[in-house]
């Protein structure tokens, strides 16, 4: 019996749509770190008043790229331009399908001349491998998989850790034992932190500065127990992953778009050549919004805010698609901040017995790999949310969104549809339930002012919405 491959799961499932709402499988896990270290309130309001450190060793799937032909076929599967990347910079890197629609995004680092790290989820990492091994590309790949799917969870290539807040650069200076690199956004530079060299990347995750720093597994304690020695003083605080998966609320950051691969003649190779237990296959969709056709579930670029990033100044899959799009109207990211009442009407009815509206668990609501819900005015579905959860420091739910340009003003009162309809899905996170609207009020994307006014030009830069 030879291997399924995710082609061959759709071909038996009929309908797309419910099987990858009716997935037996919840939200992503962040392994390999508590839940809390102290509670997820104090560790939210940690990176907005002193410094957090974020353990990101465990839950993203790396991929080295090396060879002569990395640049160029790295330039020809995404969106970016790579006009002046050069080693020691990075970049957020999109790629699409044919038709134009986002498969993922990853961080793209470029750490020498041919050898590139691809780091994030799977559906981007799992592209480039598939073009590796059928494109007539003279490179290598090597996969480092991440702890929740590898035999050998302790036994990883690379470490990763976020430093940030507004001590971030004073704990960064005691554990080096010198005044850190002054770096520009997305550049990375070699530093030594208890005798160890350590490479750093200049990035923010929450709305705060901060620094990634990476480097051998074998110097994962050396440097993690130097940077919590080093931040006693500056209210260095560990973030477990329950607030880790909350911190994209008031960045902005979208985390879930669904991969736009399951339909269309010309990405069957693809299908065929993914596995069975592939990431695309066992992805679950979650939600109140449900189209007609698994398609209704794909993004572009603009959706996601990542229209900065779309350059037609090379070839790429998916040029000609979205240059067809560039020139018509696009949903426009903003952040829904709900309305507190209805967000307590919503919690209360688990206090009664009798219809009960979707559980709202704290600080992510999220409860599938990718949710999806329906953003209505006056009725009519007029925009999707994508993310959803609770900010310590703003005092208010937040739901990251993408709403058709004549609602996407600041102030613009619509409501979410939370809950699945006919009682639920059959995905083990949801409980019978009813659906109800939540009123909610556009507001700026990233809803952090410190982020609006401290990142890099892009979708994350004092974009109203």
């Amino acid at each position: 019996m030879t291997d399924q491959s995710l082609q061959s799961i759709l071909d038996q499932s009929g309908d797309i749509v419910d099987l990858l709402r009716n997935q037996q499988v919840g939200p992503n896990v962040y392994p390999g770190v508590p839940g809390e270290y102290s509670n997820w309130r104090s560790e939210q309001i940690a990176w907005a008043q002193t410094a957090v450190l974020f353990n990101q060793s465990f839950h993203m799937v790396d991929l080295e790229v090396s060879g002569p032909d990395a640049f160029a076929m790295l330039n020809y599967l995404g969106i970016n331009s790579f006009k002046g990347f050069v080693p020691d910079r990075a970049k957020q890197f999109v790629p699409v399908t044919p038709d134009g629609y986002v498969i993922g995004d990853v961080i793209l680092f470029y750490l020498e001349e041919n050898r590139f790290n691809l780091v994030g989820r799977a559906p981007t990492i799992e592209w480039v491998e598939y073009h590796a091994a059928t494109g007539d590309w003279d490179v290598t790949v090597e996969r480092d998989e991440r702890t929740a799917v590898r035999p050998d969870p302790e036994n990883r290539k690379n470490y990763r850790f976020q430093l940030q807040g507004p001590n971030a650069m004073a704990v960064l200076e005691v554990a080096m034992g010198e005044t850190p690199p002054d770096l520009k956004f997305f550049h990375m530079a070699r530093i030594r932190i208890a005798g160890v060299e350590v490479r750093a990347l200049r990035h923010g995750m929450a709305g705060q500065p901060g620094y990634e720093l990476f480097g051998p597994w074998k110097d994962y304690d050396t440097v993690r127990n130097a940077l919590i020695a080093a931040g006693k003083d500056h209210g260095l605080t560990l973030v477990g992953g329950r607030t880790y998966s909350s911190n994209t609320l008031e960045s902005g950051w979208i985390p879930s778009p669904l991969p736009a691969i399951y339909t269309g003649e010309a990405l069957k190779p693809y299908r065929e050549w993914l596995k069975a237990n592939s990431y695309e296959a066992k992805a679950s969709i979650g939600g109140s919004f449900v189209p007609d056709s698994i398609e209704g579930y794909y993004l572009t670029p603009w959706d996601l805010g990542y229209g900065p990033f779309v350059k037609f100044d090379h070839d790429f899959i998916g040029r000609e698609a979205l240059e067809r799009m560039a020139g018509q109207p696009q949903r426009k990211k903003v952040t829904l901040a709900l309305d507190n009442a209805d967000v307590m009407r919503v919690i209360s009815s688990a206090l009664q017995k009798g219809e009960r509206a979707k559980y709202m668990e704290f600080p992510s609501a999220v409860y599938s790999m990718h949710p999806y819900d329906a953003v209505l005015k006056d009725g009519k579905t007029v925009g999707l949310s994508t993310w959803i959860g609770y900010s310590a420091n703003e005092g208010k739910m937040l739901a990251l969104a993408m709403v058709e340009p004549d609602f996407a003003e600041p102030g613009t009162e619509v409501s979410l549809l939370w809950g699945e309809p006919n009682g639920g899905t059959r995905k083990p996170t949801v409980e019978p339930h009813v659906q109800t609207e939540i009123k909610a009020i556009v507001s700026p994307v990233p809803y952090s002012e410190v982020a609006r006014d401290s990142y890099a030009e892009g979708w994350r830069t004092k974009q109203t919405a």
